[in-house]
C-alpha cells in the first residue's frame, strides 16, 4: 500500500511539473514550410481539380529539400515549358557564347569585278537573320570587289534534314516551317539589298539546292548572332521557331558528316536527363518547342532540370534573365500583378489545348530560392488553370 502511494505521488509530480507535448505544440511557432503546405493543400481542394489533373513539385535550392510535391512523377505534356529543357541542354552543351552562323561564299572566278559563278548563302538556322544582315552580305561583295554576279544565288539548306515540321505537330496549329535559312521578306527579295552596295545581280531568282561536293566554295564571310539574343524571344515571348532553331543547333553539334536531325538533338537531351539522375526511357522528347503532342515529361523532370541549371553558373547566367518575370514582361506581363509573386517569379509558361504549365524560380519569404513546376492537364478553360497557378506562386512567395 505504501509503495502504491509513493508511485501515485511520483506520477503526480511528473505530470504537473513538466509541460505536456500538447502544450509545447500549441506554443511553438508555425514554420513557413508548414504554412505553405497548408495553403497549397487548401488550393488543391478547389472544383477545378475534380475534373482535371495537376502535378506540382517545389524544391528548396538552398537546402535541396523537396518542400511540396503532388503527382510529380506523372508524365504529362509540357507544352512550352519544354523550352526550358531545350535551353538548358543547349547552354550546357554549346555554352552561352555560342553563335548562330550564316556563311557566305562563292563558286567560280572573279574577273574585272564580275563574279562568273554563284553566290552561296549557307543557312545556319539563325532566327535573327534579317534585312540588315543581307546588307552586310552586300558589303562583303563590295569589299571583295564584286560589282556584278553573272550566276545564281544559291540558298544552301543542307545544315539540317528536309523535314519541315516537327514530330507530333498538329496540322491545324500555327507551326513554323523548319528551314535553316529564312529571310523574312521572302527568297524572291534576297537580291534587292545587294544593289544598294553597288552589286548588280544578273540572276533575279535565288535557287535552293544542296551542296555540290565537286565545287570549291571561297568563303567571303559570316553573319552571326549570339545565344543570349536568341533565348530572349524564345523564352519571354515563347517563340517556337526560335526554340526549334536552338534544338537544331544542338542537333548540328552532334551530327558528324550528315545533316542535323531531330534525332540527334533528342539523344543530347536524353543524355542530360540521365545526367541529372533520372531515366530518359521514362520520358518522351519529340521537339524543342513543346508544340508536339508527343512530348511527355513530369513535374519532377522539369524541376530537376531547373535545379541543375541553378547549380551550374555558366547555364543559369543565361537562363535566368531569359525567363518572363511575373507582372513585368513576356508571357507573364499581365499575371500576378500586385501580389507577392510580382517581380519575384521568373518562369516559363506553356499552353496547348487542355494543357497549361508553368515552371521556373522564385524566392520564398524565408529568403530561400525555389525551383517549381506546375502542370495542369485536362483543363477546358485555360484561364482557370492560370489563375490556379498564380495562386500557387503567391503562396510560395508570401509569408
Amino acid at each position: 500500500m505504501i509503495i502504491r502511494k509513493i508511485l501515485y505521488l511520483c506520477f503526480a509530480l511528473l505530470f504537473f511539473s513538466a509541460p505536456s507535448v500538447a502544450q509545447e505544440d500549441l506554443t511553438s511557432p508555425v514554420t513557413w514550410q508548414e504554412k505553405m503546405r497548408g495553403r497549397l493543400d487548401t488550393l488543391l481542394m478547389q472544383p477545378l481539380l475534380e475534373k482535371s489533373q495537376v502535378a506540382i513539385m517545389v524544391q528548396d535550392l538552398m537546402t535541396d529539400e523537396i518542400v511540396y510535391a503532388v503527382n510529380e512523377r506523372q508524365t504529362m505534356r509540357p507544352a512550352s515549358t519544354m523550352k526550358i529543357i531545350t535551353a538548358v541542354t543547349a547552354l550546357d552543351l554549346l555554352g552561352g557564347n555560342y553563335r548562330f552562323t550564316t556563311r557566305v561564299g562563292y563558286e567560280g572566278e572573279i574577273k574585272d569585278s564580275v563574279l562568273y559563278g554563284d553566290l552561296r548563302i549557307k543557312g545556319g538556322f539563325d532566327p535573327l537573320f534579317d534585312g540588315s544582315d543581307m546588307h552586310r552580305i552586300g558589303q562583303m561583295l563590295t569589299d571583295s570587289g564584286i560589282k556584278t554576279i553573272d550566276g545564281n544565288i544559291i540558298i544552301d539548306q543542307t545544315m539540317k534534314d528536309t523535314l519541315q515540321y516537327g514530330e507530333g505537330w498538329c496540322w491545324d496549329d500555327d507551326n513554323p516551317v523548319l528551314h535553316p535559312f529564312v529571310y523574312h521578306h521572302g527568297l524572291d527579295s534576297i537580291w534587292f539589298p545587294l544593289p544598294f552596295s553597288g552589286t548588280v545581280v544578273e540572276q533575279m531568282q535565288p535557287v535552293v539546292r544542296a551542296d555540290d561536293d565537286t565545287l570549291v566554295t571561297v568563303i567571303l564571310g559570316e553573319v552571326t548572332h549570339g545565344m543570349a539574343k536568341v533565348l530572349e524571344p524564345m523564352m519571354k515571348k515563347s517563340n517556337n521557331y526560335f526554340a526549334e532553331s536552338v534544338f537544331y543547333q544542338i542537333a548540328a553539334s552532334q551530327s558528324v558528316g550528315e545533316p542535323a536531325s531531330a534525332l540527334h538533338a533528342k539523344k543530347a537531351v536524353n543524355r542530360l536527363i540521365n545526367r541529372i539522375g533520372l531515366k530518359s526511357a521514362d520520358y518522351k522528347v519529340a521537339d524543342g518547342s513543346g508544340l508536339s503532342l508527343y512530348n511527355y515529361v513530369s513535374a519532377e523532370l522539369l524541376t530537376r532540370v531547373l535545379r541543375y541549371a541553378y547549380r551550374k553558373p555558366s547555364v543559369y547566367k543565361y537562363l535566368a534573365p531569359s525567363l518572363p518575370v511575373a507582372g513585368n514582361d513576356g508571357t507573364l506581363e499581365k499575371r500576378m500583378r500586385r501580389t507577392a509573386a510580382s517581380g519575384n517569379v521568373r518562369a516559363k509558361t506553356g499552353t496547348l489545348t487542355g494543357i497549361i504549365s508553368l515552371a521556373g524560380y522564385c524566392t520564398a519569404a524565408n529568403g530561400h530560392p525555389l525551383a517549381f513546376t506546375i502542370i495542369n492537364q485536362g483543363v477546358l478553360k485555360g484561364k482557370d488553370a492560370r489563375d490556379f497557378q498564380d495562386k500557387v506562386c503567391e503562396v510560395l512567395c508570401k509569408e
